[in-house]
């Protein structure tokens, strides 16, 4: 339906946090057949404007 992985938006290991962010941690156990990475960008999306 055009839904775009979430790791491809929110998924950036190369970024370099600032003074400025605010940092949090959540735990998540992926299910079976899906990426840690996708998992983990699900999560940050729900907690961004992702599902807004």
């Amino acid at each position: 339906a055009g839904v775009k992985d979430y790791r491809l938006t929110y998924y950036t290991p190369e970024y370099k946090t600032k003074d400025t962010d605010i940092l949090a941690a959540f735990r998540m156990t992926p299910q079976p057949g899906v990426p840690a990475e996708e998992a983990g960008a699900a999560v940050a999306a729900e907690s961004s404007t992702g599902t807004w």
